[in-house]
């Protein structure tokens, strides 16, 4: 009998807050239910803004709260090469594209197309989609570039890769933490357009690294929070094109802030080890996140 496996994945890129304490109890939480395995991932692929005294506060945090989890810790900044080789089928495959356009280009694009009166599209986060304008270079034109060092970065086809896949696309969705309950979710990764899969200086993203990652680690169910929900749609399509196994997910509801909005180590909300210095208990913790 196979066993069930949970995995938390956190980015090192500044101190865990109560949300990130309440998704990593939750998995430990199904995990220990289920008699299955708990892993831990370091999702590190921005190694400007990752650093290892934030990896180090991320575990002291977690011993801290009671999470237990297998070694030997996963850290995708030491599996570029692995990342590489499903970009390179990516690329071979011709799948992705080299798309040139800085950001302020893509807002000047954007713009003046919206002066012609057209809305201009945007993904389920809000974000305007990418202009189809490098999808139409000339292969020459393209290596000419890529050869001068123009700063690129890779774009997965969406309407190519779906051509490819050639049927509708879903994923199974638990309906609480339960995990009793689940209903089939339509995946349109076409709302998200062509998305970013690798950089020129980094062979990955946070779609191609989540998805390789939960193969190779055997992660049966990916338990992670609501904000995410969309976005598996793009990685469904990842795991079709590279013929990887579905694990089933639950997005979980977001801890919040006083004025409603979700937590953010970007906007400096109160941290796990400022809690701690303050003299909170993992039981209070627990009792802050509702578990």
């Amino acid at each position: 009998m196979t066993l069930l496996t949970f995995r938390f994945a956190p980015s090192p890129n500044g101190e865990l807050h109560l949300g990130h304490a309440y998704s990593a109890l939750l998995n430990q939480k199904l995990a220990t239910q289920a008699g299955g395995r708990l892993l831990l991932r370091i999702e590190d692929i921005d190694t400007t803004r990752c650093t290892p005294q934030f990896e180090a506060g991320v575990l002291d945090d977690l011993k801290w709260l009671g999470f237990a989890w297998e070694e030997p810790v996963r850290r995708q900044s030491e599996h570029f090469a692995e990342y590489k080789a499903m970009l390179d089928r990516l690329i071979a495959e011709e799948l992705v594209y080299p798309a040139f356009m800085s950001r302020g280009e893509i807002r000047a694009f954007i713009t003046d197309s919206e002066k012609h009166g057209r809305d201009w599209p945007r993904d389920p986060d809000g974000v305007p989609l990418y202009p189809a304008a490098d999808k139409a270079l000339p292969v020459k034109e393209r290596k000419r570039r890529i050869a001068e060092n123009t700063p690129f970065a890779w774009r997965l086809d969406v309407s190519a890769a779906m051509a490819r896949v050639g049927k509708a696309l879903s994923w199974t969705e638990y309906s609480d933490e339960t995990l009793l309950v689940a209903r089939s979710i339509e995946a349109r990764p076409q709302d998200w357009g062509d998305v970013i899969v690798a950089r020129r200086d980094i062979p990955t993203s946070y779609h191609l690294a989540v998805v390789m990652d939960d193969a190779l680690q055997g992660i049966s169910h990916v338990v992670r929070g609501q904000d995410l929900f969309s976005a598996t749609a793009v990685q469904r399509l990842l795991q079709e094109l590279l013929g990887l196994p579905q694990p089933a997910y639950f997005h979980h509801r977001l801890i919040l802030g006083p004025d409603g909005r979700k937590l953010s180590k970007s906007l400096g909300d109160t941290g796990l080890a400022a809690l701690r210095h303050a003299g909170a208990s993992p039981e209070d913790i627990r009792r802050m996140v509702g578990l």
